[in-house]
C-alpha cells in the first residue's frame, strides 16, 4: 500500500504548467531548429537566403492541421485573414515581417521560463515540506 500523501492542487497545477512549459519550450527550440536549418541548407544552395515569416507558418500550419479549404469557422476566417486582410492591416504587415525563427525562438524562451519557474516553486515546496 502506498503511504504518499496526496498532491496539493497547487503542486498538481505547477507539475502541469511544468509539463506544458517543457512542452512548448523544447517543441519550439526544436522547430526553430529545423527552420534555421532548412534556411542555412537553402542559402548555401541557393546563395539567397529564404524569409519564412509568422503569417506564412501559421498559414501551413492550419491549413495541414485544422482547416480545409471549403470550412467556416473561426480558424476558417482567420486563414482567409492571413490569406487577405481586410482589417487590422498593420497586424497583418508585422505578421508578415517579423521572421517565424525569431517568433519560435522566443516561444522556446517562454516556454523553458515557465518550465524552471514552476520546477523550482515545486522543489522548494519539497524542501520546506521535508
Amino acid at each position: 500500500m502506498n503511504s504518499a500523501a496526496p498532491v496539493s492542487w497547487r503542486d498538481a497545477a505547477l507539475q502541469t504548467a511544468r509539463a506544458v512549459g517543457a512542452v512548448v519550450g523544447f517543441g519550439c527550440l526544436a522547430a526553430f531548429l529545423c527552420l534555421i536549418s532548412l534556411q542555412i541548407y537553402l542559402w548555401l544552395r541557393d546563395g539567397v537566403w529564404a524569409h519564412f515569416g509568422v503569417s506564412e507558418g501559421l498559414r501551413a500550419g492550419l491549413s495541414i492541421c485544422c482547416v480545409k479549404d471549403d470550412d467556416a469557422g473561426r480558424l476558417a476566417a482567420l486563414v482567409h485573414w492571413l490569406d487577405a486582410p481586410a482589417t487590422w492591416l498593420g497586424l497583418h504587415r508585422l505578421l508578415e515581417l517579423l521572421p517565424a525563427s525569431l517568433a519560435l525562438f522566443a516561444l522556446s524562451i517562454l516556454g523553458n521560463s515557465i518550465f524552471i519557474y514552476c520546477r523550482d516553486r515545486l522543489d522548494e515546496r519539497r524542501r520546506d515540506a521535508g
